[in-house]
């Protein structure tokens, strides 16, 4: 079932994305070479409770830490820990946070130092399609329209879609209904209705779209060990432009 929320749902759910951006704009600048994932952990973990938040992945289905923190040819859900960052690794972050009852949830991929050119235009390509999928969720569309988007967008620049792991529903629960692919052809689904609320969150590769999952049960990896990049907004579907919730 797909919840629609109230306007006061939505305003919490609003705090909770100022949260989950504002923990975004604090490791963006504790990136560098030289520092651990571990550290980065502890800043989000330090910014989050400080603003009065609950680090939402904690616990979340046993999961060890409050962000996800993958790092190079690691997809999703990296766990922070004593590795240090390199000049020329990218580190996905991912972050949630719930305050009210109510959460949000956005990633974001980082250089560290200098990355190549293609490096960088992973990056930027990930991110564009992230949006090209919000620019779609309006009411009205079917939800693959927003899928088809962001694949069209990806392929279209040589790089790959993960289809393993997809975006999601989020409100009162981290996870809700429906799942959101980031690949697939337009106009099926459910129709989108103000009022819904979606994690979009593009996984792309450089090489192939296959993933594996390491010993530790947690870290996804590229299947041929190529870098991977992470996007994700948490956005609200309105009566006119969807609203993207965890930006400041």
């Amino acid at each position: 079932m797909i919840i629609l929320k109230t306007e006061k749902e939505l305003a919490y759910m609003r705090d909770a994305g100022r949260i989950v951006a504002g923990a975004h704009a604090e490791i963006a600048q504790a990136v560098r070479p030289g520092v651990t994932t571990a550290e980065l952990d502890r800043i989000a973990e330090e910014y989050i409770t400080r603003k009065g938040g609950r680090p939402a992945f904690k616990g979340l289905y046993g999961y060890p830490a409050t962000i996800c923190a993958s790092v190079n040819e690691q997809v999703v859900h990296g766990i922070p820990g004593l590795r240090v960052l390199q000049n020329g690794d990218i580190i996905s972050i991912d972050i949630g946070a719930e305050i009210n009852g109510f959460f949000g949830d956005s990633a974001v991929t980082l250089p560290v130092g200098e990355v190549s050119p293609q490096v960088s235009r992973l990056l930027e390509v990930t991110e564009q399609s992230l949006y090209q999928g919000i620019a779609r969720a309006v009411e009205g569309n079917r939800l693959t329209d927003i899928s088809h988007a962001i694949q069209k967008y990806v392929e279209a620049h040589g790089f790959s879609v993960v289809r393993d792991y997809v975006g999601h529903g989020i409100g009162s629960s981290m996870h809700e209904e429906p799942q959101v692919p980031n690949f697939g052809r337009p106009g099926r689904g459910p129709r989108l209705k103000a009022g819904m609320t979606l994690a979009i969150e593009p996984m792309v590769n450089m090489g192939t779209y296959k993933v594996r999952t390491l010993p530790d049960n947690w870290t996804v990896v590229t299947d041929d060990l190529q870098y991977s990049a992470h996007f994700e907004h948490t956005i609200a579907i309105t009566e006119s432009e969807p609203e993207i919730l965890t930006r400041l």
